[in-house]
């Protein structure tokens, strides 16, 4: 899978949308063990934009926890936001979550 690249008004959609959610995955002390990985991975697949809260006794930074946990889980990090991150990963088969088109694929879609 591929890295997804979100422009600036994509991640302000997902901001918008993530913005009443609650955080459905904790990072304790021991940091990014599999479990941690795997239960992101399954709340992903089934919401697609989900909120990632680390706890203040996890040894990892919030920055190098979120990079870490969006590569595990091939997802994008929409925003970091004190110790909550919003992780976004599309549904492989049928996404649910539009994003508003940038301006590139605006003009090439018309140009079809």
């Amino acid at each position: 899978m591929t890295t997804l690249d979100l422009t600036g008004k994509q991640k302000r959609h997902l901001r918008s949308l993530g913005h009443g959610l609650r955080p459905l995955v904790q990072v304790g002390k021991h940091g990014l063990v599999p479990t941690v990985v795997q239960q992101t991975r399954e709340c992903l697949a089934a919401h697609e934009l989900i909120k990632v809260k680390v706890l203040e006794g996890c040894a990892l930074e919030r920055d190098d926890c979120a990079a870490e946990l969006a590569r595990a889980t091939q997802a994008v990090i929409a925003q970091t936001l004190g110790r909550t991150i919003l992780l976004y990963r599309p549904h492989p088969e049928s996404p649910t979550i539009e994003l508003p088109q940038g301006r590139a694929a605006a003009a090439h879609s018309e140009e079809r």
